[in-house]
This record gives C-alpha cells, structure tokens and sequence, in this order.
C-alpha cells in the first residue's frame, strides 16, 4: 500500500508540474525556447515528500511533458536536469523545510542554471548566448525558491508530511 501511495503521490505532482510549468506564469525568455515558470516549486516540494526515485520520476516527468506542450528540443535536457535537481533535497525529515532543503535550493538553482546553459551551448553551439540567458535562469531558480519556503512552511503547518504517510 505505501509504494501504491507513492506512486499516486508521484503521479499527481508530475501533473502539477506539468501544468505550473507549461501553463502558470508561463513567461518566455530570450528566442531560445526557455521560460520562467512556477514548476521547479514543485520540484522541490515533491523531493522533500517523496524518496528520491519518486521524486525524480515525478520531475522528469512533469518537467518533460511541460516542454513536450511548449518547447519540445529542450525534453532531453529538462529530464536530465529536473532529475539532478531533485538530489540534494531530502525527504528523511519530518518537515519539509530543514536546514538541508533550504541549503537544497541554492545547490539545485546552481545545477538547473549551469545544467541549461551547458545544453543551449551544446544545442545551439554559441556559448555567449547561452552566458546571456543565464539572468532568466537566475530569475526562475529565485523565484521558485522563495516560493518552494513559503509553501513549505504553510505545508508544514499542516503537518503535510504526516497526513500523506508516507
């Protein structure tokens, strides 16, 4: 039963992923086909509930389908690099917001920022433009790192982690 729940649990934030990411202040940056977006808060979020493969899966699978809707050359690289961002979270501790996760956010905003500047030189073979879109990924790991700490602490209020049992 607890691996059914995971699954589930798993399911619906690669949903909410999907739809913050695609759908909710989804704002193009720069003509490479990137733009800021409310998904990597739930990310985060799903990397602090569920264990890393659950986690990961929800990720990559959220993230990925996001870019099949709007931006479909960047499907490799966002699997790729929403499961990395996902690995320095944990979801060991009774809260959402430890130490360790707030600490996650920086070390995840470093991952996804140089993770999608090393592909846009990859894919598109100019380095200095993708050192020019660094400022949007700025803006997005920022964003949705305050809101990942703001939502986990209202979540935690609700002792979310507690009523999911997971």
């Amino acid at each position: 039963m607890k691996k059914t729940r995971k699954l589930v649990i798993a399911a619906v934030l690669a949903a909410v992923i999907t739809i913050m990411t695609a759908y909710v202040c989804h704002v193009p940056v720069g003509t490479n086909g990137g733009y800021v977006h409310f998904g990597d808060t739930f990310i985060y979020i799903a990397a602090c509930i569920l264990p890393f493969p659950y986690a990961a899966a929800a990720a990559a699978i959220g993230a990925g389908l996001a870019d099949l809707l709007t931006a479909p050359v960047w499907i490799l690289p966002t699997v790729i690099i929403k499961t990395l961002i996902c690995v320095p979270f944990t979801s060991k501790k009774s809260t959402l917001l430890c130490p360790r996760n707030v600490v996650a956010v920086f070390v995840s905003a470093v991952i996804s920022i140089s993770g999608y500047a090393i592909a846009e030189g990859i894919m598109f073979g100019n380095w200095a433009a993708s050192l020019l879109s660094l400022s949007g990924g700025i803006v997005q790991s920022g964003v949705s790192g305050i809101l990942f700490i703001i939502a986990a602490s209202l979540l935690d209020k609700k002792d979310i982690k507690n009523t999911l049992k997971i």
